[in-house]
């Protein structure tokens, strides 16, 4: 009988338990929409007392889906206190959100140090304010452990990465950001939401955001106005193959909203196509202009990588555009750091070079033309 009472006490408190769950997941309502809008790799829901970030792309053809509670006052060990106060990236492309955010200051280390460009956060290295923790692949996990963050924040290719687990086994939790797997120059920049939640900045990461964007649709409006249409040629070639620009990738979307006939727009992919030189010639040998033609700091560089490019009419016409040759002062490429969270200014440079009649009063921000 005692027995039979004590399994019925049980059941009850079960029962109760249960139903005080439920109430406090129903109180807990959302407070608002997804503000995300291009975006595919990552979401963000607001509750009363905590926020959700969902990664739903960590990696390429990933069907894994990390979720995590970031809230002021956590209660479990699963639960991020936001605002992070010290924080580790792993990639340049990260640096700029930070700073747009005025939370470089919470950055304590990075591996490859040498590939940041930006003179905000260069000062914070060169004061030791921010650690070299190695390279990205192989990070050193003792400086990581006498520096403590409270989050990494990491890229990775695939779901089998030992150093992001062994991070993890040390009680680092590890937020996989994907923003470099968007397909479009807005999605990658809508990554600042995603920084604007961990410091607790969300409304002040819309606001950057939106702006960027009203400075992108702006500026393609203002491309459709012009009636010429340039063919562009884009990329180099690599150890005897030409990489360029798939027609369904990010950099493809910004010479079709820069209005001009990018000779491989009807391609099928989102990455990269790798072509022989000779097709690339036979097609391109005619266009208007060529941008992104490899890492050459002159026109004579660029003939002495190939004398093919000499028989180009954008070489003839001295009409080859770079932005390998805007770079720090330890030898960091801008354009890899600052164009996936500007693209309304990489968008600007295209339209510059290719309609300069368009933009009048704009200077190139990434791009130089080879002389």
């Amino acid at each position: 009988m005692k027995f039979i009472l004590k399994i019925a006490s049980m059941a009850i408190i079960s029962l109760l338990l249960a139903a005080c769950n439920s109430k406090n997941e129903k109180s807990q309502k959302k407070l608002q929409t997804s503000t995300i809008k291009y975006a595919k790799g990552f979401d963000i829901q607001h509750f009363e007392s905590y926020s959700k970030l969902i990664i739903k792309t960590p990696y390429q053809n990933s069907n894994d889906t990390f979720e995590f509670i970031l809230t002021k006052q956590p209660k479990n060990d699963n639960e991020l206190q936001i605002p992070l106060k010290k924080i580790v990236v792993t990639s340049t492309t990260h640096i700029p959100m930070l700073e747009l955010l005025n939370a470089e200051n919470k950055l304590i280390g990075f591996p490859n140090t040498d590939f940041v460009s930006s003179e905000k956060t260069r000062r914070l290295i060169n004061n030791g304010q921010i650690v070299e923790l190695g390279n990205s692949e192989n990070i050193n996990t003792e400086l990581l452990i006498d520096i403590k963050p409270e989050v990494v924040v990491g890229f990775t290719l695939n779901s089998n990465n030992k150093m992001y687990a062994n991070i993890e086994r040390m009680g680092i939790p590890v937020i996989f950001n994907g923003d470099w797997l968007e397909e479009t120059p807005l999605g990658r920049a809508e990554w600042i939401k995603f920084f604007g939640l961990l410091f607790d900045k969300s409304k002040q990461a819309d606001s950057i955001f939106n702006q960027i964007e009203k400075n992108y649709l702006t500026a393609k409006s203002i491309a459709l106005k012009s009636k010429n249409k340039p063919i562009v040629l884009s990329g180099g070639l690599y150890k005897d193959v030409w990489y360029l620009p798939a027609g369904e990738s990010f950099e493809a979307s910004f010479l079709k909203d820069a209005n001009t006939n990018y000779l491989w727009q009807n391609s099928k992919g989102k990455g990269s196509l790798a072509l022989n030189i000779e097709s690339v010639f036979e097609k391109g040998k005619d266009a208007d202009i060529w941008l992104s033609p490899g890492f050459y700091k002159n026109i004579k560089e660029l003939e002495e990588g190939n004398s093919i490019y000499s028989s180009f009419k954008a070489y003839q016409n001295q009409q080859i555009y770079s932005y390998s040759n805007n770079i720090g002062e330890t030898g960091g490429i801008m354009y890899f750091e600052l164009s996936p969270t500007r693209p309304d200014l990489v968008l600007k440079d295209i339209i510059k070079i290719t309609h300069p009649e368009l933009l009048t009063d704009y200077e190139l921000t990434f791009f130089e033309k080879l002389n």
